[in-house]
């Protein structure tokens, strides 16, 4: 079936903001909790938001408030920095001359979101966004892409998902959509998967190509 639904995780998906992510958390668990934790233990950590994975996994209960309040600003100001965007605005600007409606599933909180989306310019490409404040069981569970084809009234079988995290193929296959891994970007969740998913793309033009090919059929009957 033609795709009419593009949905995709944000962080190593739409924004390349992992690494200012992962130094925030690293700071801000030395500096309150005195620990020193790795990449790999905060991407096992993801899942809730970012004030949820701060509380959760702080033993200094009484630092967690500040501690998060560090995190976004220091979040914040990590968008300074370059992150490579163009190749994302040209595939999101791709799929909006097609007329398909696109969707954010991403764990961030509300507040994480925003600071990313309005610092890249992408808060315009959106059509519905669901944050790990809008849901009560987070990725894996597909809690959050459900929510979007039923806000859309799209079926499945017409939506994707993408994403670079195994969390994201977990959830975009227990609600049934055709999903897609994502290595696109300088920093991604996973390279292993507890389920495989449909395809991986190495580069947007790759998935460009793949519309491009389901519009050409649709044209040619």
């Amino acid at each position: 079936m033609p795709t009419e639904l593009v949905l995709f995780d944000f962080d190593g998906t739409l924004a390349d903001t992992l690494p200012a992510s992962f130094s925030a958390f690293k700071t801000v668990f030395k500096k309150y909790d005195d620990q020193d934790v790795t990449s790999d233990e905060l991407v096992a950590m993801f899942g809730p938001t970012e004030d949820e994975i701060i509380l959760n996994n702080f033993s200094n209960k009484e630092a967690v408030r500040r501690a998060v309040q560090e995190y976004y600003e220091m979040y914040s100001q990590g968008h300074n920095q370059t992150i490579e965007i163009n190749a994302i605005i040209v595939l999101l600007q791709f799929l909006k001359e097609r007329g398909m409606k696109i969707g954010v599933i991403t764990g961030k909180s509300t507040r994480a979101y925003q600071i990313s989306a309005e610092a890249l310019n992408l808060t315009s490409y959106f059509d519905y966004v669901v944050t790990g404040n809008d849901v009560v069981h987070p990725k894996p569970h597909p809690e959050g892409v459900l929510k979007a084809i039923d806000y859309f009234g799209i079926k499945a079988d017409k939506t994707v998902f993408l994403g670079d995290s195994n969390a994201d193929i977990l959830a975009g296959k227990a609600a049934g959509v055709q999903t897609f891994a994502v290595q696109w970007l300088s920093t991604f969740q996973s390279s292993v998967f507890d389920v495989k998913p449909d395809r991986t793309f190495n580069s947007t033009s790759e998935f460009i190509q793949l519309i491009e090919e389901e519009h050409d059929k649709r044209r040619n009957g």
